[in-house]
């Protein structure tokens, strides 16, 4: 910690440039935050999430090269350059007053927009709000009345699971680009989809997931999905229509999943059934 002080005052940027993927957390970049030092590093780790423009500087977090020292190579390269044309030029645009205001507002920008997002107090404040709270409110839920919630939502996922393979496509309509928006100009998903979901008691979801597919490297990258509306029901059947606005529209692969919904769960993968109809 001596040492990290006296480094951190004595420095005006940050240079991190771990290999991407590998940097564990830059501990060391946050500490230089609140110190009013700019920070200049790979989109890793904790700078993936902290770098905001105006208030720092980074390299990409798409590599180039599958080769590691062809990448170290333009990594040097983009590091100079960054450094030489714009880092360097601005720290010394200095005024009548002997110092450099654009370098300041920087300054500023940082250790307002970035620094209050890496503090313990943060920290701790998000562990409460979203973990400590909300599952000490869930336990206190599931075990007043002697465990009577608890004994609910068993019951509803040995009676969903017992009879999740009746589920019946009675209709399916589904075309990934149909029409376009007058009012935006993009391509609407369209599609209408009747299941009848026979003496399940669960509630159901229907949802469009897209996904590119790469064959060379066998591998699948998730891009959306969509959730269909429940537009009436007739006894067992469901009725779903979707028309949705499609965020990333081109060349994709797709397919349908219903599952089961329960307002009780704490998430979805509590009780992961799926059931893909196309």
């Amino acid at each position: 910690m001596r040492l990290a002080k006296r480094l951190v005052s004595g420095v005006d940027i940050w240079l991190n440039t771990p290999t991407r993927l590998q940097e564990a957390s830059g501990t060391s970049g946050e500490k230089a935050i609140m110190n009013g030092v700019l920070n200049l590093s790979v989109l890793d780790g904790w700078w993936y999430e902290g770098y905001v423009e105006g208030a720092g500087w980074a390299l990409t977090a798409k590599r180039t090269y599958e080769n590691q020292a062809f990448q170290d190579e333009l990594d040097a390269s983009t590091l100079y350059t960054l450094l030489e044309s714009e880092i360097i030029p601005l720290y010394y645009a200095h005024n009548s007053n002997g110092y450099s205001p654009q370098w300041v507002k920087f300054v500023k920008k940082s250790i307002a927009e970035i620094a209050p997002h890496y503090t313990t107090k943060r920290m701790m404040d998000d562990y409460f709000d979203r973990f400590y709270m909300k599952l000490a409110q869930r336990s206190r839920k599931l075990t007043e009345n002697n465990y009577a919630k608890a004994k609910e939502i068993v019951r509803w996922k040995e009676d969903t699971a017992s009879k999740w393979d009746k589920i019946e496509v009675i209709k399916l309509e589904f075309e990934p680009v149909q029409e376009v928006d007058i009012n935006n100009g993009k391509n609407k998903i369209y599609g209408e989809v009747v299941i009848d979901k026979k003496d399940i008691a669960a509630e159901l979801g229907l949802e469009c997931v897209v996904v590119d597919y790469d064959s060379t490297a066998n591998k699948v990258e998730f891009v959306e999905k969509y959730e269909f509306n429940l537009l009436k029901t007739e006894g067992s059947r469901l009725f779903f229509q979707t028309k949705e606005a499609l965020n990333d529209p081109g060349t994709h692969q797709y397919a349908l999943r219903i599952y089961p919904k329960n307002p009780d769960l704490p998430h979805r993968m509590d009780f992961a059934y799926v059931k893909w109809i196309s």
